[in-house]
């Protein structure tokens, strides 16, 4: 039953995303907030498509970008707490990419590594991989993502696990594990996955998490039933909104199955898809109707900081009170962090706007999507964060 309270938290975090779509931070923001299993609020704001003049629904499509790798490390513990992973097991166990791993020093010159990225590293971001960037490490990982996405254009593609070995093939930027860096990791991780289960990383995927979970609109594309519920894609310029339709990393491509279904990047998903997944973990891998779909020894691995103090100091400024693991924040730190939340809070968010955090002690889960280029976990993520933190979790037990 709803109360007061769940009046004035709506109404403000619907000011809230209406200001800032009126600022033309996006054109469309929706959020959703669960409490102890049940729903506390969906608020949303703007358009799915300005042109169409179609706003944004409870069940919009939206691009998860890197909000996909909690769900890629959901998938490694399946097979860690099955015994078919060993978290200190190498890449190159899997990937012959891996083998004879190099490091690329600051002057450029490339020597052999020590060894191999562990599984445990992949998790953690410190396997010294790269995305795309202007470093030389990030300009190798730069080559493979371009001609990924001329074969992509074409019509083709690289399968997941060849587009992994040819990452694998790549010098380092630093030897494994003793720095954090925010890379391919959870690419390679759904390669690892593919190769070990058996099966195409989507199909395992989808038997294991999205079908127990019933999230019927999570894939790594939309299928033209589907498409009219996609979200166009925004990016902010001086003169306002306007449409974005590149590829990104390895992806973009969502009208037919992709030959690489990026573990990192990579799926599609609305608001009550990822609250399943979301509720799963928070419910220490027990599903909402009771199924249990991960051990509790695995969400509880998942959701502890992972980082030394030296490793953590490489990790953004606005992570500030956060450690990382599992491909995911941690906060352990709330102090020092840039907006109002409790320690061992954990989640992740997408580059284009997408937000998860999952916050134990009060059983809460909050999600937002966004469908705008470059945002990540912006202004509007904070300020409703703050709201729900102070407008509603303070009045509640």
């Amino acid at each position: 039953m709803e109360t007061i309270s769940d009046h004035l938290l709506k109404d403000r975090l619907t000011a809230c995303l209406q200001e800032a779509v009126d600022r033309q931070e996006a054109a469309g923001i929706s959020v959703l907030a669960f409490m102890k299993g049940r729903e506390l609020c969906y608020a949303q704001a703007g358009m799915a498509s300005i042109n169409e003049q179609k706003p944004l629904a409870r069940d919009s499509i939206f691009r998860l970008y890197s909000q996909t790798k909690p769900i890629t490390a959901a998938a490694v513990m399946l097979l860690v707490e099955r015994g078919k992973l060993d978290l200190m097991d190498c890449a190159d166990r899997y990937l012959p990419g891996f083998r004879n791993p190099r490091v690329i020093r600051a002057d450029g010159e490339i020597i052999p590594a020590l060894r191999a990225p562990y599984i445990l590293e992949l998790l953690g971001m410190t396997a010294g991989l790269s995305y795309p960037d202007t470093d030389p490490a990030g300009q190798y990982a730069t080559r493979v993502f371009e001609e990924d996405q001329t074969l992509i254009r074409a019509g083709g593609g690289m399968s997941t696990v060849e587009f992994c070995n040819r990452l694998g093939e790549l010098p380092l930027a630093f030897e494994p594990g003793t720095r954090w860096r925010y890379s391919t990791c959870a690419d390679i991780l759904g390669a690892i996955v593919e190769i070990v289960s058996g099966k195409p990383f989507g199909r395992f995927l989808r038997e294991e998490l999205f079908e127990p979970l019933n999230m019927k609109d999570t894939a790594f594309w939309v299928p033209p039933e589907k498409t009219d519920r996609l979200v166009t894609v925004y990016r902010r310029t001086e003169q306002g909104l306007e449409e974005f339709h590149n590829l990104n990393l390895a992806v973009g491509d969502y009208s037919r199955e992709p030959a690489f279904e990026s573990g990192g990047a990579g799926l599609v998903s609305t608001l009550d898809d990822y609250m399943a997944f979301a509720q799963m973990l928070l419910n220490n891998g027990v599903a909402s109707g009771g199924r249990r779909i991960l051990s509790e020894a695995s969400v509880r691995y998942m959701r502890t900081p992972q980082l030394s103090e030296r490793v953590r100091a490489d990790m953004w400024d606005g992570l500030g009170g956060y450690s990382y693991s599992c491909l995911m924040r941690v906060c352990d730190r709330p102090g020092e962090a840039g907006l109002l939340t409790r320690a061992g809070e954990y989640g992740w968010d997408g580059w284009l706007g997408t937000y998860f955090s999952n916050i134990p002690d009060r059983e809460v889960t909050f999600l937002l999507c966004q469908n705008v280029t470059d945002a990540g976990t912006v202004a509007v993520t904070r300020k409703c964060r703050n709201l729900l933190e102070v407008n509603e979790l303070s009045r509640r037990t």
